[in-house]
């Protein structure tokens, strides 16, 4: 089947899904030539900030459901503009929101675009205050998608969130080293580009597995 595959590592194999992750400047997305490939999953950006809605995301969402894909919104960062439970908030007032349903992925926060003024015991706070606030209201900790460097520069390299599922991006052909407290990631951004539309994802695991994580 083509969603699964055998991925290499030093030492190790592990099967993958494809998936991949959009926004609105993918306006066109082929979601049932993705799901016809062998993809399984897509992220696709719901909110910014507290005063961004994506104009596409619901378009997007309603394709990449009837095409058979699991789906969830994510939100892109800005903790100098207001706090975490503020954007969380927000969030899931517009797409962000998680249930049961075996279709729906938990929100994913965003975190890469600098350090935006914050020293670092400032932004794991600011990143507590979003993820607490998202729990409270869906019982899931948000996915957290970064980069091993800026998780280092903007956390200090934290070790306490080894409870939200990190989604590691490294254009790469391998992981490699991944930010302090995970010891494996559940997603893995691994190129800027994918053929039916945004960026390439993978999914750490079998396609039983993805589902049972869509399910909480």
């Amino acid at each position: 089947m083509k969603a699964i595959s055998l991925l290499a590592l030093p030492g190790m194999a592990y099967a993958a899904v494809q998936g991949f992750d959009i926004s609105n400047y993918q306006a066109n997305v082929n979601y049932q030539g993705a799901y016809d490939s062998g993809a399984r999953f897509v992220m696709i950006k719901a909110t910014e900030g507290t005063s961004f809605i994506d104009p596409v995301f619901n378009t997007h969402y309603t394709g990449a459901t009837n095409a058979g894909l699991i789906r969830g919104g994510y939100h892109f960062a800005h903790p100098d503009s207001s706090s975490g439970s503020a954007q969380a908030t927000y969030f899931l007032a517009h797409g962000g929101g998680w249930s049961a349903d075996g279709i729906t992925l938990p929100g994913m926060l965003d975190l890469e675009a600098g350090c935006y003024g914050l020293s670092a015991s400032s932004m794991v706070s600011w990143i507590k205050d979003f993820g607490e606030t998202y729990k409270a209201d869906t019982e899931r900790y948000p996915m957290i998608y970064t980069t091993t460097s800026w998780w280092t520069s903007c956390t200090g390299n934290n070790g306490d969130f080894g409870e939200y599922p990190l989604v590691l991006a490294r254009w790469a052909s391998s992981p490699g080293a991944l930010p302090n407290g995970w010891s494996t990631h559940s997603f893995w951004q691994n190129a800027d580009s994918y053929e039916f539309g945004g960026d390439s994802e993978v999914w750490n695991g079998s396609e039983g597995s993805l589902k049972t994580f869509a399910s909480g």
